[in-house]
């Protein structure tokens, strides 16, 4: 069965780093396109950035140039690269695959706070 694993997460200060990995298993992974959500307390799941299975990627407006989302197909692994964090970057990170119908991994907590 298709199954995501998240990590990465944790607790940062305001301009610090984090990067988060999500290993996929249980489906072809370099034929899918893959993306990264993430859900703060009381709003809606959004989304941060994706990539195709070509490597075309688009981000939202709030973490351009500050985030880069990768995919290493010979690892099965999804990356997300997030420099210059902000507060506001605080949310459950999920990993999430196109493969049909859609898989979530479990999520992680990222934490931006001094």
């Amino acid at each position: 069965q298709v199954r995501l694993v998240e990590s990465g997460g944790g607790l940062v200060q305001p301009g610090g780093s984090l990067r988060l990995s999500c290993v996929a298993s249980g489906y072809i992974f370099r034929f899918a396109g893959m993306a990264w959500y993430r859900q703060a307390p009381g709003k809606q799941r959004e989304l941060v950035a994706a990539i195709s299975s070509g490597g075309t990627t688009n981000y939202a407006d709030s973490v351009k140039d500050r985030f880069t989302i990768s995919r290493d197909n010979a690892k099965n692994t999804l990356y997300l690269q997030m420099n210059s964090l902000k507060p506001e970057d605080t949310a459950v990170y999920y990993c999430y695959t196109l493969q049909s119908p859609g898989y979530w991994g479990q999520g992680t907590q990222v934490t931006v706070s001094s």
